[in-house]
């Protein structure tokens, strides 16, 4: 029987360059790939679509069984809820701050952490998200914390959103992402935070080739003195 390859868990805020560093790291490494910030958009449509809003009296009563019915999976690029494509749906910025708001509900978090433990029970893959090395998989083989400068991670947001055609100011992405940090790193439901053993990379200088450069050779550094895992 083989062994069960790494978990790697890569945590930051919005903007720092999570998505595509760990897609990426991802192909080089072989492993899957796992974006939980995207289960947590995928809920919160789930959750629109009942009625049910963050703020509501008795949210989480209402949410039980949205949640108990709810189905994520990925297909190659495609995000799938309840067997339905919403990969054009989940980047919108209102779906973001929703999401934000509903991952403050026990409910939702013991939900989506379900899911997310399951998705990576037997490794061989590269997560991200804000709570992968603290909350998900602390004991996670391999952890990262991916963090840039506001204005920056604004400015990348903001060219995201435009290439997709979002109608938005870069001034309004940067006060959106001003409050998602507020709101992330103060919930007292797993905050926004580095685990201790994470690796910290600023992104805020760095392309992506450099910043999943800097990871595999961290990870290829404490495999097999540096011989294993090796791809592209």
């Amino acid at each position: 029987m083989n062994p069960r390859r790494p978990i790697v868990a890569i945590d930051g805020p919005v903007g720092a360059g999570k998505s595509v560093a760990a897609r990426a790291l991802a192909r080089a490494l072989g492993f899957s790939y796992l974006n939980t910030g995207a289960m947590y958009r995928a809920a919160a449509l789930a959750a629109r679509a009942a009625g049910v809003g963050p703020d509501d009296a008795n949210a989480e009563a209402r949410l039980a069984p949205v949640l108990a019915a709810i189905r994520i999976t990925f297909d190659g690029e495609k995000i799938m809820l309840n067997d339905r494509d919403v990969s054009a749906l989940v980047d919108a910025p209102e779906i973001g701050d929703l999401a934000s708001r509903f991952s403050a509900l026990g409910a939702v978090r013991a939900r989506m952490r379900e899911l997310q433990r399951a998705a990576g029970a037997d490794g061989g893959v590269v997560m991200e998200g804000r709570d992968i090395g603290t909350a998900i998989f602390p004991d996670a083989e391999f952890k990262f914390f991916l963090d840039a400068d506001v204005k920056t991670r604004a400015r990348r947001r903001f060219e995201e959103l435009k290439r997709k055609g979002a109608s938005i100011t870069e001034h309004e992405v940067l006060e959106q992402l001003i409050e998602r940090d507020r709101r992330d790193s103060g919930r007292e439901l797993a905050p926004l935070r580095r685990a201790e053993d994470a690796m910290v990379i600023d992104s805020t200088k760095l392309s992506v080739d450099a910043v999943v450069a800097a990871m595999k050779a961290q990870i290829n550094a404490r495999i097999n003195g540096g011989k294993g895992l090796k791809r592209a």
